[in-house]
């Protein structure tokens, strides 16, 4: 591990409808008669995962929360961090200061884990990372893009087309009418996002494929990707597409939700592997990814490799597919989260 015992602060932002506890508590059942009493684990957040990490590691963490008022930016600049764990996904409630949270910390010289300002503002918006990849030579579906009658780039793009948010996060915007196959599902779902978003639409072609996420860790210099992770959709109800859509990733009651799962990817022959975890650096190193981050991709029937987007400071929970692909290489949560801290006191040495 780089250096001794560090002061590390995590940093999270609050949104709106979240509670304020740090720790959210599961009710107990009601006891039944002759039933010996169970205590609930409580849910934990990735924050907390993180926290008692940094703790098994020596280390003096600390939580900071931003809320979006100027006082919480003022206290950040002197809460006396030797690095900030940066868990943030807004300021403020808008995604789209995600960057400009980064940027603040570079302004006030607090080092921090994970991408800086210019990474953030190249994959949050999904049509200038696209165009990256097109320089890098990596291959992306075609798309194009859309808001109230201008179009600020467009390939000859064809049906079936999968329709969203320029630059939300967390599949935002992506449900199961996303994909459209005519112009006048396609005129609606256009409507629809740049009604309910304030958004561009990007339009890109839907890509019938396996879903498969590398988690990648390291400098521009030194990134690895570890084992490939894919996100099961295969047992989606008939007619659905194979998307992973808000159902899908969040929403725990719904039937998509439970018939979805993210597994390591045990039977991709070695070419294949080979092939998509080359492609995920080059990806990673094109938007200026740093520490940490993740490549979702596309694998067609035909072999073929698209990648669909890049993510910056993706979620680390020990359940989600960062960790999970972290576990499969070797690696124990507590040991990923030291990897991420030695990274960022690296590049502030």
């Amino acid at each position: 591990m780089t250096g001794g015992k560090l002061k590390i602060t995590v940093l999270y932002d609050l949104w709106e409808e979240e509670p304020a506890e740090v720790q959210e508590e599961v009710p107990a059942p009601r006891k039944r008669k002759g039933q010996t009493k169970r205590k609930k684990k409580p849910v934990k957040h990735d924050r907390e995962e993180i926290f008692e990490a940094l703790q098994k590691l020596g280390h003096e963490p600390s939580y900071y929360v931003l809320d979006g008022r100027p006082q919480s930016l003022l206290g950040l600049a002197k809460c006396g961090a030797d690095l900030i764990f940066n868990l943030t996904e807004s300021y403020a409630g808008d995604d789209t200061k995600e960057m400009h949270v980064t940027a603040f910390l570079d302004m006030i010289d607090i080092p921090y884990t994970g991408s800086g300002p210019h990474a953030n503002m190249l994959a949050q918006d999904k049509s200038i990372a696209k165009k990256m990849f097109a320089f890098y030579g990596i291959q992306s579906p075609y798309f194009a893009t859309a808001y109230r009658g201008t179009i600020d780039h467009a390939h000859d793009i064809s049906f079936p087309l999968i329709v969203k948010p320029t630059s939300e996060d967390g599949s935002i915007g992506i449900d199961a009418a996303a994909v459209v196959t005519s112009v006048k599902e396609l005129m609606e779902r256009v409507h629809y996002i740049q009604t309910e978003f304030d958004s561009p639409a990007l339009i890109e072609e839907y890509i019938e494929g396996r879903e498969i996420y590398a988690a990648i860790l390291g400098s521009y210099e030194n990134a690895h990707a570890l084992p490939l992770v894919e996100l099961d959709l295969s047992k989606l109800p008939k007619g659905m597409p194979r998307i992973a859509s808000q159902d899908v990733k969040f929403e725990k009651d719904t039937e998509a939700y439970k018939l979805t799962k993210s597994a390591i990817a045990e039977d991709l022959d070695e070419e294949t592997v080979t092939k998509l975890t080359e492609i995920a650096i080059r990806a990673y190193r094109a938007v200026k990814l740093r520490d940490y981050g993740r490549i979702d991709m596309r694998v067609s029937s035909k072999g073929e490799v698209y990648v669909i987007e890049a993510n910056p400071n993706p979620w680390l929970s020990s359940g989600q597919e960062f960790a999970m692909a972290a576990k499969k290489s070797g690696l124990s949560y507590t040991q990923m989260i030291g990897e991420i801290v030695d990274l960022a006191m690296a590049r502030h040495a």
